[in-house]
């Protein structure tokens, strides 16, 4: 079980802490406002009610021995993400996520220390976007120029085997798992037959992924 902390209980912070709870991983939960950690007390292991913006504070705390620190600030507080950031670099924290608004702000957040910067609104438009665009894609997760993907098989697909398909050479696209009924193949071999229904997890391209589901 791995220790993480989250700094900042506003709606983001409190999501990021309940998920890392119900995956069964340690979480303290950090807010300078105590109302706020009351809301999430019931669903981690502990809170601090402290203002993270002062070092004395932070350091007491040894967060240095967490396996991550969720730096989940809100909007009105860009100034104290920055400067909190900063502070868990200065105090040896070796994996710091840090919550952006903006390039510049990302920017800023990388400069003084985080390992990585996320913009969830951002993320939440792409992927509403995609599945607006692309139905059939059914979610998807960008990894630099590639894309894992869940796309349902088209009814084309159905009673022939994946080595038959040769989607590795028509489309560059790597079939990792199958899902069928509730159950997930994972690895499955170039025997494996596909049916109607079946949801394919894929690697490759995004316009390799979009030529599949527009089979459908």
């Amino acid at each position: 079980m791995a220790e993480f902390a989250v700094i900042g209980m506003g709606r983001f912070g409190r999501a990021v802490a309940r998920n890392l709870a119900l995956e069964g991983q340690a979480v303290l939960a950090i807010d300078r406002d105590a109302r706020r950690l009351e809301v999430v007390a019931p669903d981690v292991d502990s809170v601090v009610n402290i203002d993270t913006t002062l070092e004395e504070e932070v350091k007491g705390l040894r967060l240095d021995r967490m396996s991550c620190v969720v730096v989940a600030i809100g909007s009105r507080a860009t100034e104290a993400s920055i400067l909190t950031t900063a502070i868990l670099r200065e105090l040896g924290v070796g994996r710091i996520v840090a919550r952006s608004f903006d390039e510049r702000h990302a920017r800023l957040l990388l400069t003084v220390g985080a390992n990585e910067v996320l913009n969830p609104e951002d993320e939440i438009g792409r992927r509403l976007a995609t599945r607006l665009a692309f139905p059939d894609i059914f979610d998807h997760i960008k990894l630099g120029d590639a894309v894992l993907a869940e796309v349902e098989a088209p009814e084309a697909f159905a009673g022939l085997r994946l080595d038959e398909l040769d989607l590795r050479q028509r489309y560059d696209l790597s079939v990792l798992a199958i899902r069928r009924d509730g159950d997930t193949l994972v690895n499955p071999t170039g025997e494996s037959v596909l049916a109607g229904g079946d949801l394919l997890v894929v690697l490759g391209h995004p316009d390799a992924i979009r030529q599949v589901a527009d089979l459908l």
